[in-house]
């Protein structure tokens, strides 16, 4: 959903720019004014292109989580649960001292799908626990 609304921002913008014309109230918009509205088109859609970066990438040694800006990896025995707190928007690790990281990958628009990605995570811990 992202790449269309993306697109879109892009688009509309460049169109705005391209019909910024002296206007009959006086102002005067000149050709970097135009080029200034497609430039914002691009920077807003690579706001919204940023969205789609959140991924979970798990194995038997630990997860690698890379969420908006930023990866880190965690072995497993750091990782004191996998929870998903109620009315969060997206998962989180918990570690210690009370510290948590958010998982963005697993959302909870996403439904079904974030109820089984949680139960295939929780499965996977359990497993390196008991190696």
């Amino acid at each position: 959903m992202a790449i269309p609304i993306a697109v879109l921002l892009v688009l509309v913008f460049v169109l705005v720019g391209t019909l910024l014309t002296n206007s009959p109230t006086g102002v005067i918009f000149s050709l970097s004014d135009q080029i200034a509205m497609g430039f914002l088109g691009v920077l807003l859609a690579a706001g919204v292109m940023l969205l789609t970066r959140p991924r979970l990438r798990a194995d038997a040694d630990g997860l690698e989580v890379r969420n908006i800006i930023g990866t880190h990896r965690y072995s497993w025995p750091v990782v004191e649960s996998v929870s998903f707190p109620d009315g969060s928007a997206w998962a989180r690790l918990e570690l210690p001292e009370d510290e948590y990281v958010p998982i963005m990958a697993i959302q909870a628009a996403d439904g079904e799908q974030a109820i089984k990605a949680m139960r295939e995570l929780r499965e996977l811990r359990r497993q390196a626990q008991d190696a």
